[in-house]
């Protein structure tokens, strides 16, 4: 529960889905700098797994790894090996969180429906990841889950930025997750990763405005 608790802290997971190995890891190491000790490598960079093996290597006591777009137990397992501590699915796969719950290891399935987010939880789910958020109402439709759902924890991803990270969490999610919103194809083309860092820092102080108490 430690790997969970530390990233419901954080209140964000930010999604790495860049065009290179090297750009996942400099986005990465950015976003450390800027503060943040959680991120997400989508199965979709090239050479996704080597990616968390160096990540591993060089922030592993730093820095919650993750493993995104994870589609089967068998890719799980492989960043497992490779030191991801929390794993997310775009989609309900059973078996995938069967093998991520048998090695006590954190997973955030995706799910959309009221059937499959009830599905998920009972499954075993740390928390579920709610996706496409912003397509069926973003916070809207949180608060409306939440409203049956009280007890199963929520991560909305898809349509999180910076003006309505608050919302999403006021609305009852536990934390959020934020791709492209942070590290976007065009600015790490352009080799600005401290556009990336700062927006980091930028993130981490709008989740702490959201949870002052009113």
């Amino acid at each position: 529960m430690q790997i969970f608790n530390s990233i419901i802290e954080i209140g964000f997971v930010p999604i790495v889905r860049v065009a290179s190995a090297d750009s996942a890891l400099q986005a990465i190491e950015a976003i450390h700098r800027g503060g943040v000790r959680a991120a997400e490598v989508t199965m979709t960079v090239p050479g996704a797994v080597r990616v968390l093996e160096k990540l591993a290597d060089r922030l592993g006591d730093e820095m919650i790894l993750g493993a995104g777009t994870v589609l089967d137990p068998e890719t799980a397992r492989a960043c497992m090996l490779a030191g991801a501590q929390f794993f997310v699915t775009p989609a309900l796969n059973l078996a995938t969180i069967e093998i991520v719950k048998r090695y006590s290891k954190v997973i955030f399935p995706g799910a959309l429906t009221p059937t499959e987010v009830l599905a998920a939880w009972q499954a075993g789910a740390d928390a579920v990841k709610i996706f496409p958020c912003s397509a069926v109402g973003g916070p809207k439709y949180i608060k409306a889950l939440k409203g049956p759902f009280p007890e199963i924890q929520m991560v909305p991803t898809g349509g999180v930025n910076l003006a309505t990270v608050g919302e999403f969490l006021k609305a009852g999610a536990c934390a959020v997750a934020v791709g492209s919103e942070l590290v976007d194809g065009a600015t790490v083309a352009q080799g600005r990763f401290d556009v990336i860092e700062d927006r980091a820092r930028q993130y981490l102080a709008a989740v702490a405005a959201a949870r002052q108490p009113a």
